[in-house]
């Protein structure tokens, strides 16, 4: 019998096999590729996501540390408050539970998805803060649905709170969430990393203090269910608090100040002149850092940067103004030293002076007539300092201005200070690509033209004059305690420098300056007490330059108005405070600076005096004492308050 095929299988058959077994070879490929993937690739991800259904870990948030006064008064605290969070994974109907939550919760869904999108690259079961800080009724409401809310949490944990408010703002700052830049620096040496949510100091002491104030947060492994409730915790990992901050101000003063500077742009700062310890530094216009730290919408925000007053602007350490005639003391001190003029050499000081065909005025209509430099201090004679400067030149009046600290950083233990500005020929020629000319040296003289100088250094300078020469870097640190009250850091009296002046002009500038206050025609006549005896000096720094001289302010628009200064000493026999006051757009430093630093004098030399140390009773001061600048908006507007 013969077969069909004999020798082979047919071709035609063989040839409608292959594609089949191409296909089911392809498919077996990637199955395997996929369990390859999954078993052995994927192994160590899919056993974190199959244990993440079981045990979790939680964090718990770390106190920061407390802030004080110099005598124990809490300036910043901690309160306990709840965060809104969820778990995506968890969440089994996304839209639902996002309609759910902006019915219970002040949120919008576009928040929600705002935040859920930012930490898209969290870990798996990590949970999203979607809400800091939530009222107790929002917690209430959450707290009551969360048996319908899968994926839905509440935490737990301190929030930040400041109960003294805006009298202190500038100066102890707020919080913040942390950004890119903070989460970027993540595992750099010596660092603590922040995660999505935390809260970072991001003004004042806050800032500057961060990593001591800021505490190691704890955790703990929490077994949850299938749609994440709690069912027990495993292990707890305790957090460990921040420092606490004990700071050299004086609250009593510095409530004072806050409230002789209320309704008025400006900034008061007051500093013991032996130690360079900062007894009060006060900045107005101010805000509440509360308002900040509990969360601002954005148009809130936007706001707040945006007003006209810069009311987030620390101008005792940022403000830049022109010195004005608290320069003169230090302009005498420098055409002393150099010989261009003698303690007893009188030349006459008239009521303007003449140079270059250009004529600049004195202040005073009439003029000081022939007197020698310690009544041209008392009576701040503008045309004396014009003609002994334009001998001295602006090269040596900036060699011994820069002396005092003025021109750089003071090295205040705050962030963003600014340096002022003290000009000399060489600046100008790299500024400018031009020469100096001698007519603005007449104008350096009396603080004017280019020089700028903030509170702080004005107030360190007449430090040095009151200590007797000797410049300090301010200080506004006491010491730093841990929670337990051992103290693990305290900061000494640092000396910067010591003023090359013969102890005859420190004594003859010394003098002059409490002739200001206790002399016939000297300018801060006002500041005459039987209490104490102050020295000092004026200013008036012109913001634009008035063809006539102005008597009543009122007649100027605010905003064209002179900046008024005073910077003084006290008691002058043994100095234990310096203050230092700006008012923006304030008029005559005799008639709106002065005043305001006799208020502050009185307060902390009276208190001293009597031995009895400011103490706030509750629940007094978290309404009286604290103080809220009424007047922005009235100043911004040029209105009076």
């Amino acid at each position: 019998m013969k077969t069909f095929f004999p020798d082979k299988e047919p071709s035609d058959l063989i040839g409608r096999l292959v594609v089949p077994l191409a296909v089911a070879a392809v498919v077996f490929f990637i199955l395997i590729a996929q369990l390859w993937n999954l078993q052995v690739m994927g192994a160590s991800r899919y056993r974190e996501l199959s244990l993440n259904n079981r045990v979790r870990l939680t964090k718990s948030t770390a106190p920061r540390g407390l802030i004080f006064d110099r005598n124990g008064i809490r300036l910043a605290e901690n309160r306990p408050g709840f965060d809104l969070l969820v778990v995506p994974e968890d969440i089994v109907d996304w839209n639902a539970t996002t309609s759910k939550l902006t019915e219970m919760v002040d949120i919008t869904p576009e928040m929600i998805e705002g935040r859920v999108s930012k930490a898209r690259k969290r870990p798996p079961f990590e949970a999203i803060k979607i809400k800091g800080d939530i009222s107790w009724e929002e917690m209430a409401r959450i707290e009551s649905a969360k048996f319908r809310l899968p994926g839905v949490a509440l935490s737990v944990g301190p929030k930040r709170s400041y109960p003294i408010g805006e009298a202190t703002a500038h100066l102890v700052g707020y919080l913040g969430e942390v950004g890119d830049k903070e989460l970027k620096q993540n595992g750099e040496p010596g660092t603590v990393p922040y995660r999505l949510g935390d809260v970072i100091g991001r003004h004042g002491i806050e800032r500057a203090l961060e990593d001591k104030i800021r505490g190691r947060d704890g955790g703990s492994h929490v077994e949850v269910d299938a749609v994440g409730r709690e069912i027990k915790v495993i292990k707890r990992f305790p957090p460990i608090p921040g420092n606490n901050i004990y700071l050299t101000i004086d609250l009593g003063l510095q409530l004072e100040a806050a409230r002789a500077l209320e309704g008025r742009a400006g900034a008061i700062v007051a500093m013991d002149p032996k130690t360079g310890e900062i007894l009060a530094m006060v900045s107005s216009p101010s805000f509440d850092p509360n308002r900040i730290t509990t969360g601002m919408t954005t148009k809130e925000w936007k706001a707040l940067l945006d007003n006209p007053m810069s009311v987030l602007t620390n101008r005792s350490i940022q403000g830049q103004y022109p010195p004005a005639s608290i320069l003169k003391p230090i302009t005498a001190t420098a055409v002393l030293e150099e010989g261009i003029i003698t303690a007893t050499r009188k030349i006459e000081a008239g009521s303007s002076f003449t140079f270059a065909k250009e004529k600049y005025r004195d202040w005073k209509k009439e003029g000081h007539g022939k007197i020698n430099i310690y009544r041209a201090i008392v009576e701040s004679s503008d045309t004396f300092f014009y003609q002994v400067a334009l001998e001295l030149g602006i090269d040596k009046l900036a060699f011994y201005a820069r002396g005092f600290g003025l021109g750089e950083k003071t090295g205040i233990t705050l962030g963003n200070e600014k340096s002022g500005l003290i000009p000399d020929r060489a600046w100008k020629l790299d500024t400018y690509k031009t020469p100096w000319y001698r007519g603005e040296t007449i104008n350096a003289s009396v603080g004017q033209g280019f020089m700028l100088a903030t509170p702080i250094q004005l107030a360190n300078a007449y430090a040095a004059i009151a200590n007797g020469g000797t410049v300090l870097k301010p200080k506004l640190i006491r010491e730093v305690r841990s929670q337990d009250g051992t103290t693990t850091e305290t900061f000494s009296v640092e000396k910067v420098s010591k003023l090359p002046l013969a102890p005859s002009t420190l004594k003859l500038i010394r003098k002059a300056l409490k002739g200001v206050v206790n002399d016939e025609g000297g300018t801060a006549r006002g500041l005459m007490n039987k209490d104490f005896v102050v020295a000092g000096k004026t200013g008036t720094a012109q913001v634009v330059r008035m063809k006539e001289r102005i008597k009543d302010i009122e007649e100027v628009p605010y905003k064209l108005r002179d900046h008024a200064w005073f910077v003084g000493f006290a008691p002058y026999e043994d100095p234990s405070i310096v203050v230092a006051v700006i008012v923006e757009h304030g008029g005559f430093g005799s008639r709106t600076a002065a005043p305001i630093a006799l208020k502050v004098f009185r307060n902390y030399l009276v208190r001293v005096k009597e031995g009895s140390p400011f103490k706030p009773t509750p629940p007094e001061l978290k309404e009286r004492d604290r103080v809220t600048v009424t007047g922005a908006s009235a100043v911004a507007t040029g209105g009076e308050v």
